[in-house]
């Protein structure tokens, strides 16, 4: 019985820490979803310009994510990756549940990548993470070539 306890209280103990260090890593993105939804217009207009895409893009990605935050993590994946629009919300579709490392790491995305830790930090939709703009100003968006980046 003691020893139960000890390993249900190490169990407790462990998804704790496991829970706050996965917070830690896209701490930003409860914000975002909520100016996001307080703004749905504004917010898909800034989407497409961002990632340069056309209505009907928009509303593909929108009606296949849940929260804004992760239809952007996911556009800026596919654009780190230069994988298609299509292609990012099948893989997403299909690996959302193991979570943003993993499916970076299946578009050949490392998740120790000064890029991707750059995503994790913030994002540069609308100017008020300027230290973020500049990191990932840094990189060829969409191209193959550099640390992090994946084979096509």
């Amino acid at each position: 019985m003691k020893l139960f306890k000890i390993f249900l209280i190490s169990l407790m103990a462990i998804l704790v820490v496991s829970s706050v260090t996965m917070a830690s890593g896209f701490g930003w993105t409860e914000d975002f979803n909520i100016q996001a939804q307080a703004d749905p217009s504004g917010f898909r207009a800034r989407l497409a310009a961002r990632f340069n895409l056309d209505d009907v893009q928009i509303r593909v990605v929108l009606s296949n994510i849940e929260k804004p935050a992760d239809a952007y993590i996911m556009l800026r994946l596919g654009e780190m990756s230069g994988r298609s629009t299509d292609y990012i919300v099948e893989k997403y579709s299909y690996n959302k549940a193991k979570g943003w490392g993993a499916l970076a790491k299946s578009l050949g995305i490392k998740p120790g990548s000064e890029e991707f830790h750059a995503l994790k930090s913030g994002h540069d939709l609308n100017g008020s993470n300027s230290h973020i703009e500049v990191l990932y100003s840094s990189f060829d968006h969409g191209k193959s070539s550099g640390k992090g980046k994946g084979k096509k």
